[in-house]
């Protein structure tokens, strides 16, 4: 009891603690949340497709090309202009160090015209006190400056188409360029050794004829010359001009052979526009050339096209046109020669 009693304080007492209420400790075990793995399934593969085609090796040669824009391809072109005319400012330096041996070399068709009409002196006349200035120094050194920088400036312009080609056809540069300038030279010199002597004389005789006697002018003689010279050069250029379009897939030889009369007939009204005498004898001079070059070119793009499509050019076919051709011109040189005729200027254009 006693230990009772001191153990238990008393109640009421003013002085004695609050009694306060046991606190039962209760354990709780809070439960791991539950694992809540969501698997996630991946969509199934797709079935596979199709097999890509095969690219092609004009494809593979597409991907090689250049992609302009059109400001890219204005400053390209103004580029290759630029460098243009900096090879024909050389070439004009070049030729004005030469200017008086250039200036006889180009006059020698009319003074051998006047000699054969015999006008004495066979010389030609100058009229107003610039003409000797500005035809044998400047008009002279330019006309020869374009064909001594003609090979530079076809350059440039096979630079300037030459991203839209493919890589076999960018190969064709060398030939491209050589072949141009050469045919355009070609053209100049068949023009100042035939075309141009026997149109003049024809011209200057026609008025002797009628008792006028010749002066001619420096400026008008040098004027039907760069006429006659650069006509010619550019009309040599058909060839290329063919080939071109067919490069650029615009022209088929197919389509230039089924209208090849239409061509022809082309071909004899640009050759009387640019013959300076009306005959029938310098047109032919003019036209069988040209339709000669029309068709060298139809068969350069028939050699492209087949060289495109991986056929062999049928070489038989080819030596046969020409050995036709040149039996055609045999026999016309062996009657000639039996008869012993030869060719003249007027009707009938023939003479024993």
């Amino acid at each position: 009891m006693e230990d009772d009693k001191q153990g238990v304080p008393p109640a009421g007492g003013e002085g004695s603690p609050e009694v306060q209420p046991p606190v039962i400790e209760a354990e709780f075990t809070a439960a791991p949340p539950a694992e809540t793995t969501a698997v996630i399934k991946s969509p199934p593969p797709p079935p596979p497709g199709p097999p890509a085609p095969p690219s092609s090796p004009e494809d593979e040669e597409e991907e090689g090309m250049l992609r302009m824009s059109f400001m890219e391809h204005l400053e390209e072109l103004r580029g290759r202009i630029i460098k243009a005319l900096y090879g024909l400012a050389v070439a004009f330096v070049l030729a004005l160090a030469f200017a008086g041996k250039l200036w006889d070399i180009i006059e020698e068709p009319a003074v051998s015209a006047l000699k054969h009409l015999g006008v004495n002196p066979p010389k030609l006349a100058q009229l107003t006190p610039m003409e000797g200035f500005s035809i044998i120094w400047v008009k002279l050194p330019l006309l020869c400056s374009v064909f001594i920088a003609s090979p530079w400036i076809v350059y440039q312009v096979w630079a300037f188409i030459s991203p839209g080609l493919y890589k076999k056809e960018r190969r064709l540069a060398l030939p491209f360029v050589l072949l141009t300038a050469g045919l355009f030279i070609t053209g100049g010199c068949f023009a100042y050794f035939l075309a141009f002597r026997y149109g003049l004389e024809f011209l200057l005789g026609i008025g002797m004829s009628n008792g006028i006697q010749p002066v001619v002018s420096i400026t008008e003689y040098f004027d039907l010359f760069v006429n006659v010279t650069l006509g010619v050069g550019l009309v040599f250029e058909l060839p290329v001009l063919i080939f071109l379009l067919t490069l650029l897939r615009l022209l088929s030889p197919r389509f230039l052979l089924r209208h090849s009369r239409y061509a022809i007939l082309i071909i004899v009204i640009v050759a009387a526009i640019i013959t300076p005498t009306p005959d029938v004898f310098n047109l032919m001079l003019f036209a069988i050339p040209m339709c000669a070059l029309y068709f060298v070119g139809v068969f350069a793009g028939l050699m492209l096209v087949l060289r495109r499509e991986g056929r062999a050019t049928p070489w038989r076919r080819v030596l046969m046109v020409v050995l036709v051709a040149l039996l055609a011109v045999g026999l016309i040189y062996t009657i000639m020669t039996y008869f012993h005729l030869h060719f003249i200027r007027d009707w009938p254009y023939f003479r024993r």
